[in-house]
């Protein structure tokens, strides 16, 4: 993509050793339906912790957590299909993710649903990338890294563990049986989810040892598409 003039790569190693270019976008419009499904996300943050919160509708709740996991996998899909990946989505997305990941796991553990450490390991992981991940990259020119598919399916496992668990914490038959399968995917995935990390990490350094460092006035713009975040 260009950004003043000058070409910025959005890299990750797609094998040991080679760095190529990342991924595209199709269109710099605000307005299209994988970006009204993104907000539509991000609103319904909200609404999930008044739901989980406030009220302790727990069935309502996790009705919620199901629809924005669901609005997570629709809008790849159409942006994909009908060609509708922007510039802006490939900011909106990841951080509608974290945003629902975050709201879910505060709003359990405020519940004493999870336990505080889930929280605090989840969350040091992210707080790794924006601190130290995207920094180094910036530092060489480089926008961010492509979600890799490891970092997918750790989002994954994330968002649907934690309805799971929700519906496992109540004393009903059934829950049994949900808190077995939540909890199996929320271990999973937060296992996952730092490998991704590590893995993300390991390639920053690659680049850095590859790339030279850039100056102030070719540095990429602060608007480009966080997409390593996966």
């Amino acid at each position: 993509m260009k950004d003043g003039g000058r070409e910025v790569l959005s890299v990750a190693p797609t094998s040991l050793g080679d760095v190529s270019s990342g991924e595209p976008y199709d269109t710099e419009r605000i307005l299209t339906l994988p970006n009204v499904l993104s907000f539509v996300r991000l609103l319904g943050v909200p609404l999930f912790l008044w739901l989980l919160l406030a009220r302790q509708y727990d069935l309502l709740a996790v009705v919620a957590l199901a629809f924005l996991g669901a609005t997570d996998w629709v809008d790849g899909y159409i942006a994909r299909k009908w060609n509708q990946r922007s510039k802006l989505g490939q900011v909106l997305d990841p951080l509608a993710d974290r945003l629902y990941i975050l709201a879910t796991l505060v709003g359990l553990a405020i519940r004493e649903i999870i336990p505080w450490w889930m929280v605090v390991v989840l969350v040091s992981r992210d707080v790794l990338m924006a601190a130290v991940v995207l920094p180094l990259l910036r530092r060489r020119g480089f926008i961010s890294l492509p979600v890799h598919f490891l970092g997918k399916t750790a989002t994954f496992c994330l968002l649907y563990a934690f309805p799971m668990v929700l519906l496992g914490a109540g004393a009903e038959p059934w829950a049994m049986a949900f808190r077995v399968i939540g909890w199996a995917l929320a271990l999973w995935g937060t296992a996952l989810y730092w490998c991704a990390g590590l893995m993300y990490l390991g390639q920053t350094l690659d680049v850095l040892r590859r790339f030279p460092p850039v100056g102030k006035g070719d540095r990429p713009s602060t608007t480009a598409a966080v997409t390593g975040a996966g």
